[in-house]
C-alpha cells in the first residue's frame, strides 16, 4: 500500500514540475506587466501590417 502511495506522490510531483516548466520557459521575466501586453500586441500588429 505504501508503494501505491509513494508511486502516485512521484507522479503528482512530476506533474506539477512539467507545468512549472512549461508555464516559466518561454519568457526570459516571467509574466507579462499589464501595460506590456497592449504594447506587445500592438507591435505585433504593426509587423504585421508593414509586412503585407
Amino acid at each position: 500500500m505504501s508503494l501505491l502511495l509513494l508511486e502516485a506522490l512521484g507522479a503528482l510531483l512530476l506533474f506539477v514540475f512539467i507545468v512549472w516548466w512549461t508555464m516559466f520557459s518561454g519568457r526570459k521575466n516571467g509574466e507579462l506587466q499589464r501595460g506590456s501586453e497592449s504594447s506587445a500586441s500592438s507591435l505585433e500588429s504593426d509587423q504585421s501590417a508593414e509586412k503585407k
